[in-house]
């Protein structure tokens, strides 16, 4: 039996569109990479990336805060797909000026510099990853949380100057949960203790029930500021049947 006579018609049909989509940015973009987290969206991904053997470069953002068991699905893809993550890293000397003025984990006494530590961990080496290419891969979905509310599955992304794709933007945690376990993609441990959304150790935490996916991500902020500035400054495109226009 396949991995899709194991799911439903409606899961089918997207996996189908997901194939598509990823085969058609593949074509589409000479220069076109994924930024990926190693959770589980990524993961599903990851899947559908490498299994097929689409055009799209992986790589994913080492802050040198991630848990063991983030650090180690970089392993765990390369034994599964034979296929290495490239690791982007922050500028040593940028955190060692934050770290020197602020404190190591000066990120909890304000959003401004939880938001600096990002930029200097995150945004700063997902611009160099982003550098020479025409398009990027998101794992993002709307479920997610109420700043990923309104999120498009094509988007340009106006800061760089390169297109967008969030391929997830309309699948559910199930949809990713049943494609996961229908094709057998390792996922990272610290899903199954509670950890719905993974980011670097000191800003997550495991959800309470009856918590939203996004819950444990700056668990301290309100919920309109859970984000870390990687996913920022984007217009929808439109799809007609003419085409695709901004």
């Amino acid at each position: 039996m396949s991995a899709t006579a194991k799911v439903s018609a409606e899961l089918a049909a997207k996996i189908e569109r997901l194939d598509a989509l990823l085969d058609s940015i593949g074509a589409r973009h000479e220069q076109v990479k994924f930024a990926s987290s190693l959770a589980a969206e990524d993961m599903l991904l990851t899947h559908a990336i490498l299994s097929r053997g689409v055009k799209i470069g992986i790589f994913s953002l080492n802050t040198g805060r991630l848990h063991a068991e983030t650090v180690g699905m970089i392993d765990r893809v390369r034994e599964r797909y034979g296929y290495e993550i490239e690791q982007y890293h922050p500028q040593q000397d940028a955190v060692d000026e934050y770290v020197t003025q602020h404190g190591l984990n000066a990120f909890y006494e304000s959003i401004d510099l939880r938001k600096r530590c990002c930029e200097i961990r995150k945004v700063e080496p997902l611009n160099r990853a982003l550098a020479q290419v025409s398009a990027w891969v998101t794992g993002q979905r709307r479920e997610q949380s109420v700043t990923r509310a309104e999120l498009h599955e094509e988007e340009q992304d106006a800061a760089r100057n390169i297109a967008k794709y969030n391929p997830l933007a309309d699948w559910t945690e199930s949809d990713v949960w049943a494609y996961l376990e229908a094709f057998d993609v390792p996922v990272n441990p610290l899903h199954a203790r509670g950890y719905p959304s993974i980011g670097c150790e000191p800003c997550t935490r495991a959800i309470r029930p009856g918590e939203d996916s996004r819950a444990g991500r700056w668990w301290w902020e309100s919920r309109d500021t859970k984000e870390c500035g990687l996913h920022i400054s984007t217009i929808p495109v439109v799809v007609s049947s003419a085409g695709v226009s901004a």
